[in-house]
């Protein structure tokens, strides 16, 4: 599916264009805006459609996991589960160019889509007035990576991003030059001592002399848990049967488009009955949870078309059907 076209505005992030956007963002629409690193297409993290609405602009079929960004360390905190290393980088370094990933609270609002099916999630609060006033304005974490199109440079500018973006999202605020033009660093904070999980704009330097502690590093191959890494998702307990047209006696159906005949499935959830990729995408993790905790062994998965966002589609279900580690 191509795509569609939208009306982008391109305006100076003056408080009646911030308040515009805001409400956009609240109706499930995009917005770049700036921050210190670089400028960030912005939508609702907690609305599973407009998380899709991310990758399908930036024309990136992979749901990697996404920086939720908030007001404070407040907010975080109502998002994540902060141990005492993940709060000391809150008070030293934000707002400002840091990215925590920490597990996720029990009244983390952040969607699945946005975490990548992770039980754990990234959040940053941004040193840039705008970003933070949208922020406010929104009433909501902000999903943001970067506002440009997949495999091309970080956009620094409102120019960079209009290049890439122009009549993919609704608005981008033009708050000038991005400060840092470099990404966030990323630190995992999940017991123990915390881990490098990407470099960036702040050193590894100020942040071990902050916790008085050397970052382990990112374990190579491990599961990703933030940008920068190799996409993961939720896997399943059950195992996942792909391109399924029947559903065998004991198994729950992954449908698309009503394809599979599922008569006797132990249970039955439809991606998308009139076949809209898009909303297929806003549903997969939600559903293959679903369908897992309906008890069923096996899950039936109908054929989706490997094209556009059905390409990340099948690259999820793909890793949710290989063998675990212990069978590999």
């Amino acid at each position: 599916m191509s795509q569609p076209t939208r009306q982008t505005r391109l305006a100076p992030a003056d408080p009646r264009a911030i308040a515009e956007a805001a409400a956009c963002l609240r109706a499930g629409g995009l917005v770049a805006m700036p921050t210190e690193t670089v400028y960030g297409l912005a939508a609702d993290a907690t609305n599973d459609r407009a998380v899709v609405a991310i990758y399908a602009a930036k024309g990136r079929p992979a749901f990697n996991p996404l920086i939720a960004h908030v007001a404070d360390a407040a907010a975080a905190a109502r998002e994540g589960a902060f141990d005492d290393f993940a709060r000391r980088l809150a008070e030293a370094f934000w707002p400002g160019p840091l990215t925590i990933v920490a597990p996720v609270a029990p009244s983390c609002r952040v969607s699945l889509l946005a975490r990548a099916g992770l039980e754990t999630l990234a959040l940053r609060c941004p040193d840039h007035p705008v970003a933070q006033a949208l922020i406010a304005a929104a009433g909501v974490p902000l999903a943001a990576p970067s506002a440009n199109r997949s495999g091309r440079v970080s956009p620094t500018t409102a120019a960079h991003v209009a290049a890439d973006l122009d009549g993919r999202i609704d608005w981008i605020l033009d708050g000038g030059p991005a400060r840092r033009g470099v990404e966030s660093t990323i630190v995992a904070c999940l017991g123990g001592r915390p881990r490098l999980l990407r470099p960036g704009a702040l050193t590894r330097e100020r942040i071990e002399a902050a916790l008085d502690v050397a970052l382990d590093d990112a374990t190579p191959g491990g599961a990703p848990l933030a940008p920068g890494q190799l996409a993961s998702h939720y896997a399943p307990r059950a195992r996942l049967r792909l391109g399924a047209h029947e559903v065998a006696a004991g198994e729950a159906a992954l449908d698309f488009a009503g394809a599979l005949a599922h008569a006797g499935a132990t249970a039955r959830l439809d991606l998308s009955p009139a076949g809209v990729l898009e909303e297929a995408a806003a549903h997969l993790f939600a559903y293959l949870r679903a369908l897992d905790d309906s008890g069923a062994a096996r899950i039936a998965a109908a054929p989706i078309p490997e094209r556009g966002l059905g390409v990340a589609i099948n690259d999820r279900l793909r890793r949710a059907a290989a063998p675990r580690g212990e069978e590999a």
